[in-house]
């Protein structure tokens, strides 16, 4: 794999489709039907050129092992890929709910002791009550 330019990173899309191609050892068009499809989506140049990052030539390298190897279809693999980025995000969000939680417990450890209860937040709610129809009961 090429050296990424200092100011890269995994998602920044600075290959051009050939090299990228040659890097994830397939076919130019492949990667087009690939981008048409939606199985990876690289980013644009100015002119509408494709530029694919080092993260999108791990997922082609990924299709084509799940597509040789284990003998994936496409329609498979993109849910494989989606249900992926799924499980990703539903992790960093419970890395995010868990260090919120310890939070919370290091306030409740430092503040006066209320018994078992979390520091309460105060919020100012206005509730209106409108009557719903009457119902006779006869």
């Amino acid at each position: 794999m090429p050296a990424l330019p200092t100011w890269a990173d995994e998602d920044t899309p600075v290959f051009v489709i050939s090299v990228a191609a040659q890097i994830a050892g397939m076919h130019a068009q492949t990667l087009r039907s690939y981008d048409r499809i939606g199985l990876v989506s690289p980013g644009r140049a100015s002119g509408g050129g494709r530029r694919y990052s080092v993260r999108d030539i791990a997922v082609l390298r990924e299709v084509q092992r799940l597509s040789q190897e284990d003998g994936v279809n496409l329609a498979g693999i993109k849910r494989i890929i989606e249900l992926e980025r799924e499980v990703g995000a539903l992790t960093d969000r419970l890395a995010e709910v868990t260090e919120e939680l310890a939070r919370w417990r290091a306030a409740a450890e430092q503040a006066p002791s209320r018994g078992d209860r979390l520091p309460a937040r105060r919020t100012q709610s206005v509730v209106v009550w409108q009557p719903g129809p009457r119902h006779r009961h006869e």
